[in-house]
């Protein structure tokens, strides 16, 4: 199933998001459907939030830029349940978009590295270290988690910058080339 991705302003990307319990959804289906809606939309990560389900899901798919990095091969995941516990001291600029704000996009400083435990599809547990694109990928995503999008992380003057665009949002003025609500 294809998801329509809820936009800037909606409820569900304000509120953070609750764990999920095991055998509650079925989470294999729910992990499929968000790959597949986060492919219809030419995506690299979405998160439950962002599907209107304020639960602690998000996939990732990071892939395509394997040839750029040889450690994004095969980069294609599910996160339940993560919590970031550590995050590396050096820090970058880095321009991000997203889905559930068509057409913007805006320079985010991230750590470069992140420690993350999590369960995935079949519920196994991970603990796991990522950096560079991969990091902030999932720094993205986990963000949605929290109740909050990029541009939260933004200087004080760019929140400004981009403040009308914002308001757009809340107003149904965007363009998207996939199915929003």
């Amino acid at each position: 199933m294809i998801y329509p991705i809820v936009i800037y302003g909606a409820t569900a990307l304000k509120n953070p998001s609750a764990p999920i319990e095991k055998d509650s959804i079925d989470v294999k289906q729910l992990s499929a459907d968000m790959l597949a809606t986060m492919d219809a939309a030419n995506g690299v990560g979405l998160a439950a939030p962002q599907i209107g389900m304020n639960i602690r899901m998000f996939v990732v798919d990071a892939s395509p830029w394997a040839e750029e990095d040889p450690s994004l091969e095969g980069f294609r995941k599910t996160f339940i349940n993560a919590e970031i516990y550590e995050y590396g001291d050096e820090e970058d600029y880095f321009s991000e978009g997203c889905l559930s704000l068509p057409g913007l996009y805006e320079d985010v400083k991230r750590p470069t590295s992140i420690r993350i435990r999590y369960v995935d599809e079949n519920w196994e547990e991970h603990d796991e270290f990522y950096d560079g694109f991969a990091a902030r990928v999932i720094q993205h995503e986990y963000d949605h988690l929290e109740g909050k999008v990029f541009t939260d992380r933004l200087s004080p003057l760019r929140k400004k910058l981009v403040r009308n665009k914002l308001l757009g949002f809340t107003k149904g003025k965007y363009s998207a080339a996939y199915r929003t609500k």
